[in-house]
């Protein structure tokens, strides 16, 4: 015979549901934020996009499965990439940041141990390792490749190559973009790697294009980056006494090894740049391949030059740039944010060509937070001449941040300023 329950007996605890890897997933992107801003800024950045969230979704049931060593992310802006793969379970992650500014973004949400707790999902722990550099270190061995579309041919035929390289055989390469940037050229840069390349159906706006099978001899064949060039432009040797200056750069350099229009018209003013005599210290700002530091350098043989920008590729290419030149000894390189790690108050001469597009829309905060870093890296005297396209009219900013500025020349697309410092 059964005993009949106590209706006034406290029924046995039911114990709270494990959330699955999806919710989990849902919390960990919306807990994200632009950092160091917060997200509120109505034309700011956005911590999380589409792209992100579809590269996720497709990629979920191979990184459920996935093994030690199994996972890379390239490309990750603010981490969802890097802590979505190993919220669905990647037991490690190698993920490989070019900007300084995106490394930073990425350490602070992986320094967040409430964020990275949901992540883990209760696996005591699930290593993430920051790289900046693409070779044999980040890409071996690996099975599955996050990546967000570059806006570069260049930068992604690179990459493509690198992991034809150095990942697994069976290695699946998932490569989102936003879908008004995205070309048939960007298949055929991964078909020229893969024997396998299509496109996922769009959501959002945003695609994928999904590659596998590594092509035979992709893994022996010559990479086509870093590539040098040897230039002779008219420009090149007016400012630098030299018959040719040799260019080093990587796919990801803007303007590759050639010399682009805003370079090329600040160089027309080189006979207005302050004497040798007067010049002890340069700075390249925003150094991009290292074309005028490498100019600066042979111009002002007996100054120290300093090459200086966000990207890891950029100060590669400055330092290779350097070397080509024979003067890799006195061309210091910095990655850094805007020129910020420059010593204050040192410089007698800086040469700046900002940039002023992120893909298609015209953004100016980098350009500005270089003409504050220039301010304080010159000496009282000291001079940044720079470049820029007419239409954004710098002039005020510079005078603001720099000191006394002065029209030099100008063209109907480009003006270029000399401010000096109070």
């Amino acid at each position: 015979m059964h005993p009949h329950p106590d209706p006034s007996a406290t029924p046995p605890a039911t114990p709270p549901a494990t959330p699955s890897s999806a919710d989990r997933l849902a919390a960990v992107l919306d807990a994200m934020a632009p950092w160091p801003e917060d997200g509120s800024r109505p034309d700011g950045p956005v911590a999380v996009d589409a792209t992100d969230r579809l590269l996720l979704d497709e990629a979920a049931p191979l990184l459920a499965t996935a093994g030690p060593g199994d996972v890379v992310v390239l490309g990750d802006r603010f981490g969802a990439l890097t802590l979505g793969a190993v919220t669905l379970g990647a037991p490690d992650v190698r993920s490989c940041v070019d900007t300084v500014t995106a490394e930073a973004a990425v350490e602070h949400h992986l320094a967040d141990a409430d964020l990275l707790d949901v992540a883990r999902g209760g696996r005591e722990t699930a290593e993430v390792t920051l790289h900046d550099t693409l070779d044999e270190e980040l890409l071996a061995g690996a099975r599955v490749v996050l990546l967000q579309l570059p806006p570069s041919l260049a930068e992604l035929t690179e990459i493509a190559e690198h992991v034809a390289r150095y990942a697994a055989d069976d290695v699946t390469v998932l490569a989102g973009g936003r879908v008004k940037h995205m070309t048939r050229t960007m298949n055929e840069v991964l078909a020229a790697s893969f024997t396998d390349v299509h496109a996922t159906l769009a959501r959002q706006k945003s695609r994928a294009l999904v590659a596998t099978g590594v092509r035979p001899g992709a893994r022996d064949a010559a990479p086509t980056y870093p590539a040098t060039a040897r230039l002779t432009d008219a420009e090149l040797v007016d400012a630098s006494g030299a018959p040719y200056v040799d260019v080093v750069a990587h796919g990801g350099v803007f303007a590759g090894t050639g010399l682009d229009l805003g370079t090329r018209f600040l160089l027309t003013t080189a006979d207005r740049w302050p004497a040798p005599d007067r010049v002890h210290d340069a700075v390249d700002l925003g150094s991009g391949s290292g074309l005028l530091a490498a100019v600066l350098a042979l111009r002002y043989p007996e100054a120290r030059v300093i090459g200086v920008d966000r990207s890891a590729a950029a100060t590669a290419s400055t330092r290779a740039t350097a070397r080509a030149n024979a003067v890799g000894d006195r061309v210091q390189v910095l990655r850094d944010d805007a020129g910020t790690a420059l010593p204050r108050a040192g410089a007698d001469l800086i040469l700046l060509n900002p940039p002023f597009h992120d893909r298609a829309a015209v953004r100016t905060d980098a350009a500005h937070r270089m003409f504050r870093a220039a301010g304080k890296a010159l000496r009282p005297g000291g001079e940044l001449w720079c470049v820029f396209n007419t239409a954004l009219h710098y002039r005020q900013a510079l005078q603001r941040d720099v000191g006394p500025t002065v029209h030099i020349v100008q063209n109907p697309k480009f003006t270029v300023t000399r401010s000096r410092r109070r």
